[in-house]
């Protein structure tokens, strides 16, 4: 990559992908002029333990369908082929290492993710591999810098709220509807939903 190109870098467990995460990863691009946005399914997330996940290459397919006709998405398989629990300062960190210590990063979390920064490992590491975009989450309202106990003006200054068209939409919530037999079309591309229903995902328990 040349030198001072951006690179956006959306992580989560995409259990599964939906059209909440397609917009706030290309509203970023747009505001951010981002050369890319890498999708990052997740391996084992700390903060998530005893939750029902799809396997990780399930979740990995589904974003390979999701993204597939956006030329301005890639996917990353970074995180779920590293052993150990999915720490995203550990991931960027990993990142950077690969893409070349030239690329700008910018993480793209949701206001609910945003509200437990001071649970990451280590927020002030993070906020030096890269910067922070936190976008509007429906029930959420993002917290201000100041408000998230950064010790700094420097560190606070590595936060950017985006704000973005909001669907109030939850991956949560999709399992539940598809455990229940109500549609999800129009709230997953047609490619995932057609995944779930030929793999038979989320039928169980949630």
């Amino acid at each position: 990559m040349r030198p001072g190109r951006r690179v956006g870098v959306l992580g989560g467990s995409f259990n599964p992908p939906h059209l909440g995460h397609l917009i706030a990863a290309q509203e970023a691009a747009a505001s951010l002029e981002l050369e890319r946005v890498l999708f990052v399914p997740a391996g084992v997330q700390p903060l998530k333990r005893g939750e029902r996940m799809a396997s990780a290459e399930d979740r990995v397919r589904m974003v390979e369908l999701a993204i597939a006709d956006n030329p301005l998405f890639a996917l990353s398989r970074a995180d779920v082929d590293r052993p150990g629990p999915s720490f995203t300062v550990d991931l960027l960190a990993l990142l950077q290492r690969q893409l070349g210590p030239e690329v700008e990063l910018s993480f793209i979390v949701g206001a609910d993710s945003l509200a437990e920064l001071a649970r990451w490992k280590d927020p002030a590491r993070l906020l030096e591999l890269c910067r922070l975009v936190a976008v509007p989450r429906p029930g959420y309202s993002p917290a201000e810098p100041i408000g998230l106990g950064l010790p700094n003006t420097r560190m606070r200054d590595r936060l950017l709220l985006l704000p973005i068209p909001s669907l109030d939409i939850s991956s949560t919530e999709l399992r539940a509807r598809v455990r229940e037999g109500r549609p999800i079309r129009y709230l997953v591309p047609d490619a995932v939903a057609r995944y779930i229903r030929e793999r038979g995902l989320y039928t169980g328990g949630d």
